[in-house]
């Protein structure tokens, strides 16, 4: 996990702008498919990012739970809404994902609308 979520945001952009610049098709389909995901449709983009938060915990990717969180609050979603969609993957994920969860806490103290 990145020290701090200017670290995150500084390094994700550096690291997708050289992906990006390689110009590779495989990966260029597979960043727009992940784009296109999380767009509207029979779900709201607000239910999705949280769906994506409950699999990045369970599947115990913080970089993924730092993006969900911070597409979570673009989105506008509450802080009681993020903790239970963390407990939801608490229970699909079991005890293995504590740390993940406290690091998602521990997160949400740098992202101004998702503070205690």
């Amino acid at each position: 996990m990145a020290d701090t979520l200017s670290d995150f945001k500084k390094f994700r952009d550096e690291m997708n702008g050289e992906i990006h610049a390689s110009d590779h098709l495989g990966m260029k389909r597979f960043f727009a498919l992940d784009r296109q995901a999380y767009e509207a449709g029979a779900l709201t983009s607000k239910t999705k990012e949280l769906l994506g938060l409950v699999a990045s915990t369970v599947l115990r990717c913080d970089d993924s739970i730092t993006f969900h969180l911070i597409r979570c609050a673009e989105e506008g979603c509450k802080r009681d809404e993020i903790i239970d969609a963390l407990n939801v993957a608490l229970v699909v994920g079991g005890s293995i994902t504590i740390p993940h969860v406290r690091r998602a806490f521990a997160r949400m103290r740098e992202i101004s609308s998702l503070k205690p």
